[in-house]
Formats: C-alpha cells, sequence, structure tokens
C-alpha cells in the first residue's frame, strides 16, 4: 500500500504533502490514512485495551448494585450493554486528532490531496475498527454474563453493528468540533452523548421488542437509517471543522 507523505509515528515531516504522489487516487490515499491510523492504533495499543476493560468493569458493576437476580439482570441487561459501549467508545476520542494537531501531521493530512472530510471518514473507521469491533464482539459474552436469553444475543448484535458505526462517525465529528478548543476533552462528551441518546433508545428497545415477542427490525432499520444519514453527514461536518481548526 502506498504511504502518504508523513510518517506514522505522528511527527512532523520535512517534505512538503503535495510533494508526494500526485498519482494517488483518494482511495489510494484514503486507504493509506487508514492504514496509518490502524498502525497508530496497534503502537498505543493501550487505548484500546482501556475502552475494552472499562467496557466490561462497568458492565460489571450493575449486578453488585441491584443484586444477581436472573430475571432483574435479563431485563436490563440490553440497556446495560448499550449504555457501557457507548460511554466505552468516547475514551480514545481525545486522541483522534489531538496528536495530529499538535505536532504538524494535521496540516500534512489536509494538505496531502484527500478532503478533509475524507480524513474524518478514515478516522472514523479507525475509530471503529480498533473500539467499536471490538467492543461488538465482546458483547455477546458479556450478555450471556448479565443473564441475557441468548435467543436475543443475535439482535443485540445486530443493533451494535450499524450503532457502533454511527457511534464512532458521531465521535469523529465532535473530536474535530472541539479539537483546539479549552477544555475539549470535557466538551466533548457534553456534545456526544445528547446526539448518541436515538441510538441508545432503539438499539435497547430492538433488544426489548424481541424479549417480548415483538418485532425488532423497525427499530433495526431506524438505526441502519441513522448510519446511512451519518455517513455523508458526519464527515462534511467535522472536515468543515478541521479546516477551521488548521486555520
Amino acid at each position: 500500500m502506498p504511504d502518504l507523505p508523513f510518517n506514522t509515528d505522528s511527527a512532523p515531516a520535512s517534505a512538503a504533502p503535495a510533494a508526494a504522489g500526485p498519482a494517488l487516487s483518494a482511495a489510494g490515499r484514503f486507504a493509506a490514512v487508514l492504514g496509518r491510523e490502524l498502525r497508530l492504533s496497534v503502537r498505543h495499543g493501550a487505548d484500546t485495551l482501556a475502552a475494552l476493560l472499562f467496557f466490561v468493569i462497568a458492565a460489571a458493576l450493575f449486578p453488585l448494585a441491584i443484586g444477581p437476580a436472573p430475571e432483574t439482570l435479563g431485563r436490563i441487561a440490553p440497556g446495560i450493554v448499550w449504555v457501557c459501549a457507548m460511554l466505552a467508545a468516547l475514551l480514545p476520542l481525545d486522541r483522534l486528532y489531538g496528536a495530529d494537531f499538535e505536532d504538524g501531521s494535521l496540516d500534512q493530512l489536509l494538505l496531502s490531496g484527500l478532503p478533509a472530510s475524507l480524513v474524518v471518514a478514515a478516522k472514523a473507521a479507525a475509530h471503529w475498527l480498533v473500539t467499536g469491533l471490538p467492543l461488538m464482539l465482546a458483547a455477546a459474552p458479556l450478555a450471556v454474563m448479565l443473564r441475557m436469553d441468548p435467543e436475543i444475543v443475535p439482535v443485540l448484535l445486530a443493533g451494535l453493528l450499524p450503532g457502533t458505526l454511527v457511534l464512532s462517525l458521531f465521535g469523529a465529528t465532535g473530536a474535530a468540533l472541539v479539537l483546539g478548543a479549552r477544555r475539549g476533552g470535557v466538551l466533548l462528551p457534553l456534545l456526544l452523548l445528547p446526539l448518541s441518546t436515538p441510538v441508545l433508545i432503539f438499539g435497547a428497545a430492538a433488544c426489548d421488542a424481541a424479549a417480548t415477542g415483538g418485532d425488532p427490525a423497525p427499530h433495526l432499520l431506524l438505526l441502519s437509517a441513522l448510519f446511512a444519514a451519518a455517513v455523508p453527514l458526519c464527515p462534511l461536518a467535522g472536515g468543515a471543522a478541521l479546516r477551521d481548526a488548521a486555520r
């Protein structure tokens, strides 16, 4: 895979990004940025591990607080999993653009020929691959631990797939909006949690419908509609915020 003219350690390069490979297509540049983000995530694997540990530990606290009664746990297990997944997805967002902004790599990304909206899309895709996907995979055993009916687990995972993708898109956009702001780490959860509430509502409602013999499909379709709307809109908004922060 061809590399963009910045190094993967998120350190500024001496050469101008415009001097690199004009022959690279937009898809090639997008793949290069995505590969760079994944390599950086591997080097900073503690962030992913911290999100997973938070997800598991936070969910494990609920049985200690409300008691181990299987009926009670099974009824609220979908809400527990969704709330913990939403909060865990917020943890790595402060590093999404912060290091690039501080060392000048963000300017190189924006001058590399890739539109700012696609830079945001690549960041969101990397966030989902290293955070959202592991959270989704960990949700199944965690749901069983919380005494959720095994027949409902596929519905939970079907909702988490578009739900975590939407959270990553929202997160990449929100992180771009607060980039360079004072106390951005405090503003980011205050911005994202209200936006993410519909994802939580529809995801938990799908599991509740399956548990009561209803049809979860309408709620899953609403989650998919949110994802379909977020795919074009979030990168555009995040790209505009990145260009403004880089001025």
